[in-house]
């Protein structure tokens, strides 16, 4: 470690680098921020106190200062839980989860976007009312809870801006309504914070944090319902001004020149190439489909005409993926959704490295999700632990604890 962060380094960028491993003993602390023991002892007595600080075992080595093996310092992921969602146009998933990640209890089940927020979020609630009883944990344990919605948001004030999936929801109060759905359901009168992002968004976020977490440029393309993309670069979501990034299903492709998008347009990715497009295409051919989950399930029983049509569409997102890639340079590519298999992602390679220069893709590796389904949820998770235990709001709420 090199260089120190100032004087005046508060109790929650302590917990910082306890949480990002940078330092992790009392000396460490000390030698990277330059105070003094005395001062070191104070902040994290407050992040004892809190519950979010734990004493682990004796380390390896000395601290760096001299003297016997010091006690490390760990972040306690017991003191509290999280919970969150993963809202797709006719399916959700929920979680409990643990502050490091780990899935304590789930559900799913059959939720239409279109009925609109009122319902859906009130369904919500009663979902993570009966996770919290399986999992056998107390309201007042949940200290946030994360929401990944099909739409574009806007992070500073959670609301859906112009979703073209989601009728009825854009600039609706998401963030109010969960929270108060959350208290009806549990009882609870504490105040619960809720964070909303894109679906895309949270399961770049999941799946770089937990499967390529050095890749400084990251990139996930979910072909669902609709087409879009979550971009992670130097560990963090990029959301573009508002929040519209990573927006590729309503990039105008010529092929679809004569095809209606749910958005009003003709011509765009999604009309041609998502898992939407295909099932009508199926449909119309006589095949039973009415959505990306229908297309999903043709494409594991082995269905020759849907094989084909995904590996159609996945020419055709490669196309749009070749600029990207140009663009972002990223280390990994990662197709996640409905039709994330292998005809889709056949189709892909196909046109990405025919229209890439050689130059941006020599070290790019192109592959499919890890965490399938419950990337969304993982992402939503994490997205609210990085929000609360950031330096500036964790010194906001052990004011809060007054410790």
């Amino acid at each position: 470690m090199t260089g120190r962060i100032g004087t005046q380094t508060s109790a929650g960028e302590l917990l910082e680098l306890v949480r990002s491993g940078r330092a992790t003993t009392r000396g460490a602390l000390q030698q990277v921020t330059g105070l003094s023991r005395a001062t070191v002892g104070h902040r994290l007595d407050r992040l004892f106190r809190a519950g979010w600080l734990r004493e682990g075992a004796g380390g390896p080595v000395g601290s760096p200062l001299g003297g016997r093996p010091s006690i490390t310092l760990e972040f306690d992921d017991e003191h509290a839980v999280v919970l969150a969602a993963d809202l797709d146009t006719r399916h959700a998933r929920a979680a409990l989860l643990t502050l490091t990640g780990e899935i304590l209890a789930e559900s799913g089940g059959t939720l239409v976007v279109e009925d609109g927020p009122e319902p859906v979020l009130g369904e919500l609630g009663g979902w993570f009312a009966e996770l919290l009883r399986k999992a056998g944990r107390r309201p007042e344990e949940v200290c946030g809870i994360g929401l990944a919605v099909p739409g574009p948001v806007d992070t500073d004030t959670g609301k859906v801006v112009e979703p073209p999936m989601m009728p009825g929801w854009d600039g609706y109060d998401i963030r109010g309504r969960l929270a108060r759905s959350f208290a009806d359901h549990t009882g609870s009168t504490a105040f619960v914070p809720v964070l909303v992002d894109n679906d895309a968004n949270l399961m770049a976020y999941g799946e770089q944090r937990t499967g390529h977490p050095g890749c400084a440029a990251f990139v996930l393309v979910k072909v669902s319902t609709g087409i879009g993309a979550g971009v992670v670069v130097g560990g963090t979501l990029f959301r573009g001004i508002d929040g519209g990034a990573g927006d590729i299903g309503h990039i105008r492709v010529p092929e679809g020149a004569k095809a209606l998008c749910r958005c009003g347009s003709y011509g765009c990715l999604a009309a041609v190439a998502s898992g939407g497009a295909v099932a009508r295409r199926l449909a119309e051919a006589g095949v039973p489909a009415a959505s990306g989950s229908d297309v999903r399930e043709l494409l594991a029983a082995g269905h020759p005409e849907a094989a084909a049509l995904a590996r159609e569409a996945g020419r055709s997102v490669g196309e749009v993926l070749a600029t990207v890639v140009t663009l972002l340079n990223p280390g990994v590519l990662m197709i996640a959704g409905d039709l994330a298999g292998i005809p889709f992602l056949t189709g892909v390679r196909e046109l990405l490295y025919q229209r890439a220069l050689p130059r941006s893709t020599a070290h790019l590796e192109v592959v499919t999700s890890r965490l399938g389904e419950r990337a969304g949820l993982v992402g939503a998770g994490a997205l609210v632990v990085e929000h609360l235990y950031a330096p500036e709001r964790a010194e906001e709420r052990l004011r809060a604890l007054g410790v």
